[in-house]
C-alpha cells in the first residue's frame, strides 16, 4: 500500500486529488494540508511514502517544504504538482530534492504514473517538460557554484518572506525572533547572494522559482 500526503492551498484541489488517488487499489491518502509549515510537521509525524506538493503554498513555499521534508522524513518521495512549467521552477524543484514534477494541466493518468514511478525509486518528469531538462543539461547550465546553496535554512526562510513583501518587524513576529536577528539574517543573505536592494531580491526570488510569478 502506497501512503500519500496531499499539500495544496485549495481545498477543492485536495478533494479532487483524494478522489482520484483513492480510486487506485494500492493508494491510500493518509493526510492533507493547505499550509507549508503544517505540511512539514505532519509529514514528519506521518512519514508517508509520497508527498504530492504544490509549489505555491502559504507559510512556506514548496521548494523549502521539499528541502525540509528531506530532513524530517528522508524516505518520503516528493512529487511537485504545479501550474508552473518553466525551466527555473522545474530545475529548482529537482535540485531541492523532488523526485517528480507533473503539471496540473497534465492527464490524470500521468500523476498516477508518477506516484508509481517514484515509489519504485525512479525520477519522474511529465512528458511535456522533458525537453526543458535536456536543454538545461546540454547547455551546461548549473555547473557554476550556486550562492543560494550557501544560505542557511533560516536565511532561505527570511528570503522568501522578504520577497513576499513582509517587513522586518512582521517577519520577527511570524518567526518568534527579534527584529535585530531578522536584520542580521537579511544582511547576510543579501551579501551571500550579491544583492543590493529589495528589487534585486524579488527578481532573484522569481528567477529561482522561490517566489512564483503571478
Amino acid at each position: 500500500m502506497t501512503r500519500i500526503f496531499l499539500a495544496d492551498d485549495h481545498p477543492v484541489v485536495r478533494r479532487g486529488l483524494r478522489a482520484l488517488l483513492e480510486g487506485e487499489p494500492h493508494f491510500r491518502v493518509v493526510g492533507e494540508s493547505g499550509d507549508g509549515l503544517e505540511t512539514v510537521r505532519l509529514v514528519g509525524e506521518l512519514k508517508p511514502d509520497v508527498l504530492i506538493l504544490d509549489l505555491k503554498m502559504p507559510g512556506l513555499n514548496g521548494l523549502e517544504v521539499t528541502r525540509r521534508v528531506k530532513r524530517v522524513s528522508p524516505l518520503t518521495r516528493v512529487i511537485i504538482l504545479s501550474i508552473y512549467g518553466d525551466k527555473n521552477h522545474v530545475i529548482e524543484a529537482f535540485k531541492s530534492g523532488a523526485w517528480g514534477y507533473v503539471l496540473k494541466e497534465a492527464n490524470v493518468d500521468e500523476l498516477i504514473r508518477a506516484v508509481k514511478q517514484v515509489t519504485a525509486g525512479r525520477r519522474y518528469l511529465c512528458q511535456s517538460l522533458s525537453e526543458l531538462v535536456i536543454d538545461y543539461i546540454s547547455s551546461g547550465e548549473g555547473k557554476a557554484e550556486d550562492p543560494y546553496e550557501l544560505l542557511t535554512p533560516r536565511e532561505r526562510e527570511i528570503l522568501y518572506l522578504v520577497a513576499q513583501g513582509m517587513t522586518n518587524s512582521e517577519i520577527a513576529s511570524k518567526l518568534y525572533i527579534s527584529r535585530r536577528t531578522v536584520e542580521t539574517h537579511r544582511a547576510n543573505l543579501m551579501r551571500k547572494l550579491g544583492l543590493k536592494n529589495q528589487a534585486e531580491l524579488i527578481r532573484f526570488a522569481i528567477r529561482r522559482g522561490i517566489l512564483p510569478l503571478e
